[in-house]
Formats: structure tokens, C-alpha cells, sequence
């Protein structure tokens, strides 16, 4: 049997001694501190503690102080606190902050033995009731993937994947954790195959699944009316399994009305999917009645500088009588502060729309920056850094002034984004885009598997720079790279997040509907 880890946090662990001995004759491993701040730092450093046994009354960072930021940290570590303490408020406060146990002292061996045995094997038990059912289900989900799924089914497939990730999150599970991983890598490459299929159909005839054009006209707008304020809330780059992440802090002051799917149109991108979202209709649409309005990629001004005028324009084309409107961008902490401060202002709007510009940051600043490709290293760190901006954010802080009033959230994204793990050679001229999953240019030589090649633009709904213009999009994990310095681009955008192409994660959005409770 594998040695359960346990960290021990006391001022006095000489006096423990016995019980330290007791515990490894038991096949236990046990790390000993003496205080906090040893604790927390023991903690952060090594990745194999199953159990943190904490003293109440250590001098310095109480017992108290010290489980909290472990909570806040490693929610799912289990704590047993020791006390001399049994006043009531101590330990209502210990429990408050989801304790497994606790002991008052003198303990002895054979009080510490239960109260492990009741916490490890609780937790092997659910460990393995969870690899059981996931081994069930992944038969199921392979013959579904593989069975020629329509755009709703490949929704229920994809959420139904994310929730396994969330359940193995939570209990460290290595080798299911891989076998899940190849499983959403065959999905997505039965995606691609099923949006090569279809989605020039959908953009020709609208017989495919609420996309970015038809969004707001959609979802948003019937949501509008003159007697309850209604928010939308754009968190940029926001993929379904993050919004999981988040939800159950917004479930505390809201209650959901409305759990929602939309597709994003292709590319990906901010650029395009977020301006048709807007402007309610395709890029190629918005160049052509609203040229001033559209930027091409090579063009060095701002792609979506134009968001409000379109909105405007949409709006006024929807709404035969006025609207009250208001729309708002955030991308720096200042404006995040004047949301903040403002909130409750947006409440005398029939419509507001909010922008922010966090998450597309984050993936951006992760490709760029090391100390973050160490702290997002995969998904789950991916997600867990978003459940804790969010919960820490202005943006929180201004939703919790809303709560117990009177009016609606509606909480949408613009696309999503994929872990790279594919290099693929694109040779293109001067002029061809940058972007990792999307190519756009006129002389472009690629690995046709790794692609949907679009070569009329038009039939996409997409503008052509050139008459020569045609766009490739990255299937599944690929990314695109220039055979120069091939190595150098492969190694630092390996295991990167971008968007851009066709995938799961990219595609599939969520559009959520919430009022106060």
C-alpha cells in the first residue's frame, strides 16, 4: 500500500514524539513543523500531502489563520484540528472553515488512527466509486463520439467531459486523469471532422446552432424589456469548464434561470467572433454595409475599437422603440475600479453591456510570461487561477452590490481556448496572418489533414482582403509555425492556450441567464 503523507503542525512536536512513532510502525509517512508559516510553506512545496493534522494554538499564525489560508489555497487537503481549546465560538469557526475532524487534547494513537482511517479511506472510497463510474461512462461517451452526433448532442458530450475533468480535479486521479485526456483529444478530433462536415451549410442556410451573429438577437435581446434592468456580462475568452469554476460563487447570490449554449462562428478570435456578436451579423457583412467599421488583420489599428458603434447599430435595426443603453469595456485596473464604483448606476439602464478583458489577458500573459506557464500549467491550474480572480476580482465585488435587487445577469463569452500540443508547418508570404490557429493570406502551403481550408471566403461569411484570399483553420490541438526557427516558435508556444481554430474548447460557449435571489 502507498504511504499516506501527513503534515503535523505544532509548537510542541517534541512531546509528540510516541505518537510519531506510533504512526510511521503504521506505515504513515509523517512531516513535522512548528508553526504556521512552516506549514503553509510545506504545503505549497510538496505536491503529496494527504492530510494536515493543526495545532489551534500556535504562537505567531494561530491554527485558525493558518487553516484558513490552506482552505483558500488546497480546498480539497483535509485538516483535523488539535485544540486545548473547547470554547464554542473556536471550534464553530474551525468547522465553519470545512475541517475534516477535530481532537481536543491529550490525544492518543489510537484517537488519531480513527479519525485517519475515517478521513483516507472516505476519500479512496469516493477516489474509487468515481474511476468505477468514469470506466462505465467512458464506453458510453467513445460509442456517442463515434456515432455521428448533431450540434445539441455534441454540447451534452462536451459538458458531460468537462464534469468528469472537475470530479478528477478534486481527487488527483494520474492515470484516469490521462485516459479522460485521450478521450477529449478523440472527441475533438471527431469535432473537427463534424464542423468541416457542417459549418458552411450553417452559415449559408441558418440550419445550424445559435451562433455570434445571431446571438444577441437570440438570447440577449428578448431578455430586454422596460420593466427589469437586464446586464450582459461579455467575459472574454470564458470556456464552459472555467464558467463551472465560477459558478458556484455567483450561485450564493443568484439563481440560475437559464444554462446556455451558442457556437462560435469561425475564426475563433476576438476580432471576428466578438465584432459579430455586436454588429449581429457575419465579418464579410460588416465589411461590406459598415466598411469603416471592419479593421483587416494585417492592419495595425485595433480590431474591435468599433464594439459600441456596432452594438448601436444592431440595437437601433432590433428595437423599433428606444432603449436605454450603456456599454462598457474593461481593460485595466482603473476601469475595473470605475465599474466597481458605478455599478449600481447601470441599473437605471434598460441594457448595459459590459466587456471584460481579463481572461483573453491571462492566456496571452501566459504564453509571454514563465512564472505564469508554471502556474497554469494545464487545465486545472487554467481553472483554478480563474475561480480565484474571479472570486478576488473588482468585477465580483461588483456583482455582490447587485445582489437582492431587482433585474437580470446574463453572462456570455466570445470564444474559448485550447491547450496546443500539435505543431504544424504553414509556409505563407509577408502579408499572411500571425495568429497560431488561423491562417489568412494568398499563397499558403500547409498539411491539408491538419486544416478546414476555407477558399472562398465569402461562403464563410468571412471578408477577403485579396481576390486571391483564402483562411486555413488548426483541427483539434495543432498549432501553426514557420519552418523558420521552427524549434525555437515550437518549444515556447508549446502547451500555450490560443484560439483561433476549430475545437471543443474554442467552439462551444456559454450564455447563462441569472437574477437575485
Amino acid at each position: 500500500m502507498e504511504k499516506i503523507n501527513i503534515l503535523w503542525a505544532d509548537d510542541e512536536i517534541d512531546r509528540l514524539k510516541p505518537h510519531l512513532k506510533f504512526l510511521e510502525a503504521k506505515n504513515y509517512q509523517v512531516t513535522t513543523v512548528t508553526n504556521g508559516h512552516d506549514a503553509i510553506d510545506e504545503i505549497r512545496e510538496n505536491n503529496d500531502i494527504d492530510v494536515v493534522f493543526l495545532d489551534e494554538s500556535m504562537p505567531g499564525l494561530t491554527g485558525l489563520e493558518t487553516l484558513s489560508t490552506i482552505k483558500q489555497e488546497y480546498p480539497n487537503i483535509p485538516v483535523v484540528m488539535i485544540t486545548k481549546n473547547e470554547a464554542e465560538n473556536v471550534m464553530e469557526e474551525a468547522i465553519g472553515s470545512q475541517i475534516s475532524d477535530y481532537l481536543i487534547k491529550p490525544v492518543n494513537p489510537n484517537q488519531i488512527l480513527l479519525t485517519l482511517k475515517k478521513i483516507i479511506d472516505k476519500k479512496l472510497l469516493v477516489k474509487d466509486k468515481v474511476n468505477s463510474d468514469y470506466q462505465q461512462e467512458f464506453r458510453n461517451l467513445m460509442m456517442e463520439i463515434q456515432g455521428g452526433l448533431n450540434y445539441e448532442e455534441w454540447v451534452d458530450v462536451y459538458k458531460r467531459l468537462i464534469n468528469w475533468e472537475l470530479k478528477l480535479d478534486n481527487l488527483g486521479g494520474e492515470q484516469m486523469g490521462e485516459i479522460l485526456s485521450m478521450q477529449k483529444e478523440q472527441a475533438n478530433n471527431e469535432f473537427s471532422k463534424f464542423i468541416t462536415r457542417n459549418y458552411l451549410d450553417w452559415v449559408e442556410d441558418g440550419s445550424g446552432p445559435i451562433m455570434s451573429d445571431t446571438l444577441m438577437r437570440n438570447k440577449i435581446f428578448p431578455h430586454v424589456n422596460k420593466d427589469i434592468p437586464t446586464i450582459f456580462l461579455l467575459l472574454d475568452n470564458l470556456r464552459f469548464d472555467q464558467w463551472e469554476t465560477i459558478k458556484p460563487i455567483l450561485s450564493e447570490g443568484f439563481k440560475m434561470e437559464e444554462e446556455d449554449y451558442f457556437y462560435s462562428i469561425l475564426p475563433t478570435s476576438t476580432q471576428y467572433s466578438r465584432n459579430a456578436i455586436f454588429a449581429g451579423m457575419m465579418p464579410a457583412d460588416i465589411e461590406k454595409h459598415y466598411k469603416k467599421y471592419w479593421v483587416y488583420d494585417n492592419e495595425k489599428e485595433g480590431k474591435n475599437n468599433y464594439e459600441k458603434e456596432l452594438l448601436d447599430l444592431q440595437i437601433k435595426r432590433t428595437f423599433h422603440e428606444g432603449i436605454k443603453t450603456e456599454y462598457i469595456k474593461v481593460t485595466n485596473v482603473s476601469i475595473a475600479k470605475d465599474l466597481n464604483d458605478n455599478i449600481t448606476n447601470y441599473l437605471n439602464n434598460d441594457l448595459t453591456v459590459i466587456v471584460y478583458n481579463f481572461i483573453d489577458f491571462l492566456s496571452h500573459a501566459r504564453t509571454e510570461m514563465e512564472v505564469l506557464k508554471e502556474l497554469a500549467s494545464d487545465e486545472k491550474a487554467y481553472r483554478s487561477i480563474t475561480h480565484s480572480w474571479f472570486e478576488n476580482s473588482a468585477l465580483w465585488s461588483a456583482i455582490k452590490k447587485l445582489e437582492g435587487k431587482e433585474f437580470q445577469l446574463i453572462i456570455g463569452t466570445d470564444h474559448g481556448t485550447i491547450r496546443v500540443g500539435q505543431p504544424s508547418k504553414v509556409v505563407g508570404d509577408r502579408d499572411t496572418t500571425t495568429n497560431l490557429r488561423y491562417k489568412e493570406g494568398r499563397n499558403l502551403q500547409y498539411d491539408s489533414k491538419d486544416v478546414l481550408e476555407i477558399k472562398k471566403p465569402a461562403k464563410a461569411g468571412l471578408p477577403a482582403p485579396n481576390i486571391s484570399s483564402k483562411y486555413i483553420f488548426a483541427k483539434e490541438n495543432k498549432y501553426f509555425l514557420y519552418p523558420n526557427n521552427y524549434n525555437h516558435y515550437k518549444k515556447h508556444y508549446q502547451d500555450t492556450f490560443q484560439h483561433g481554430g476549430i475545437s471543443l474548447e474554442e467552439i462551444i460557449c456559454p450564455i447563462i441567464v441569472m437574477k437575485s435571489k
